[in-house]
């Protein structure tokens, strides 16, 4: 992460002369007063402080990182607009994470926005063994316009909502505390070092790249014109599964591979949605909500999973047995090469058809204390043996419903 933000820093040093000469002071003016910086930041000597050549090898990796975001760009655009949250912060995205929900930090900071795990579960994200909704470019971004939020009603400036993004809005009360201000030249001094380093440099960072994305002749210059339509074109779109349903059965539904839809649905830690959520939502890429439509069929996907955590004394076969599946189908689903099992390692185990299991009465047993057994309802066992009454004799034998 550290690495990530020291080169596009330096990219962001050597562009500062073609930003000079092809954007526009208005523009300039325009980003800053969004940000609730006065114009005069302009000339903050750090801030003009930048070589006269760009290096073409960074100029080609900051329009790369630019064309890998294209397919999420046009939606966080939107949704930042709709929340009035000035567009500077879509950059505050592409700055954490290069606009991939996939991006980790070694602090553990996980997704475009880099959400931990605390703050993603504070402003409403899922965490668990199906999701990790911090890789879910909706629902995070959902998040960070609530956390970008709670944080300008907190300091009163959109830049300082940034800085207190970036190191924490603890560390900037400090900071504040110290500096006896709140003045963004004053926050930003280089020798009183009242901020992290990182995130003196942070906000500036955010600006260039906002500049240079929005530069026509930039973009156009190096034959990526396209990327001036990512604001109007969708690139995928949300329909509502049920819980345990596979991103298989969909993609073969729509005409595409498991794979690339598995990068539409980053958010989802295996190929199915949550065994335990009534419905759940993933996304197809736009425009084949009608195949989805015309030819998924819920009915014949009925796929059901667990995540089994291995304990001590655990074997695949063991573990076949509690859940009525071979232990084959566990190695092969898990791609296991041998059936040595390590402790605390994550198993699925796929149950694609419910396997009802036969149960012998024995003695002192009864209708109510089955029921409580097997977590089935004394109504449903009646009636899936087709008894008359709740009466059970020893010897005898009751079919009891594999119940989800």
């Amino acid at each position: 992460m550290f690495r990530l933000v020291l080169i596009l820093f330096l990219f962001f040093q050597g562009s500062y002369a073609f930003l000079s000469t092809q954007t526009s002071y208005q523009e300039q003016v325009k980003v800053l007063k969004s940000l609730d910086i006065s114009p005069s930041f302009m000339t903050d000597l750090v801030f003009m402080r930048m070589k006269e050549d760009a290096d073409r090898y960074r100029t080609k990796h900051f329009l790369k990182v630019l064309e890998g975001g294209n397919r999420f760009v046009p939606v966080l655009q939107s949704m930042l607009d709709e929340a009035k949250i000035p567009e500077a912060f879509l950059y505050l995205a592409m700055a954490e994470s290069n606009f991939a929900p996939s991006a980790y930090s070694k602090a553990r900071a996980v997704g475009i926005w880099q959400f931990m795990p605390y703050t993603a579960k504070k402003f409403g994200l899922k965490i668990n063994l199906y999701v990790d909704e911090r890789r879910d470019p909706i629902k995070s971004t959902e998040a960070a316009i609530k956390y970008l939020k709670y944080l300008h009603a907190m300091f009163g400036k959109w830049y300082l909502a940034a800085i207190a993004y970036n190191c924490g809005e603890g560390r900037l009360k400090r900071a504040i505390k110290k500096a006896g201000s709140d003045d963004l030249k004053v926050l930003l001094d280089v020798r009183k070092k009242y901020i992290p380093k990182e995130s003196r440099i942070y906000l500036r960072k955010i600006m260039m790249m906002q500049y240079i994305s929005n530069s026509t002749d930039f973009i156009v210059g190096h034959d990526m014109s396209y990327l001036m339509n990512r604001g109007t074109s969708h690139t995928f779109t949300k329909v509502y599964l049920n819980g345990g349903a596979t991103l298989s059965a969909v993609a073969n539904s729509i005409g595409m591979s498991y794979k690339e839809l598995k990068s539409y649905n980053p958010h989802l830690r295996y190929g199915f949605a949550p065994p335990g959520e009534k419905k759940y939502h993933i996304y197809i890429p736009y425009g084949k909500e009608s195949l989805f439509v015309k030819n998924y069929d819920a009915s014949k996907d009925r796929g059901r999973f667990y995540v089994h955590r291995v304990k001590k004394g655990d074997s695949l076969y063991s573990i076949g047995k509690k859940y009525g599946v071979s232990y084959k189908i566990i190695k092969d689903f898990n791609k296991l090469k041998t059936n040595i099992l390590r402790v605390n390692k994550t198993l699925i185990v796929p149950v694609l058809k419910p396997r009802n299991r036969v149960y012998i009465i024995k003695k002192g047993d009864t209708i109510g204390k089955i029921s409580r057994k097997f977590r089935v309802a004394v109504n449903d066992i009646i009636k899936y043996n087709n008894k008359k009454n709740s009466i059970v004799r020893v010897g005898e034998k009751l079919v009891i419903p594999h119940k989800y």
